[in-house]
């Protein structure tokens, strides 16, 4: 109740970005800041990237099996909450 309705593409975005670069999008938010070296990475896949925390890949045996994505809280939420629910699959 009294979630961004904005917040289901983000959190959808941020599982798609998980899969395609195989990694959480925390690790991508460096990386892709004005001054980082993919800087632009956001607008790629037409402008389907989500480069903040709340995207982790769900593993099982070492392979990347799906991935969940977080959002509507403050990204540090976002984060917390994805990772609780990748702990628990």
């Amino acid at each position: 109740d009294g979630a961004n309705i904005g917040s289901i593409n983000i959190s959808i975005n941020k599982a798609y970005t998980t899969i395609a670069f195989q990694c959480e999008t925390l690790a991508l938010q460096e990386a892709t800041r004005p001054d980082g070296p993919i800087f632009g990475l956001s607008e790629a896949h037409g402008g389907r990237l989500a480069v903040f925390p709340g995207g982790i890949p769900l593993v099982r045996d070492g392979h990347i099996m799906g991935a969940i994505g977080v959002s509507t809280g403050t990204i540090e939420q976002d984060q917390l909450v994805a990772t609780a629910g990748a702990a628990a699959y």
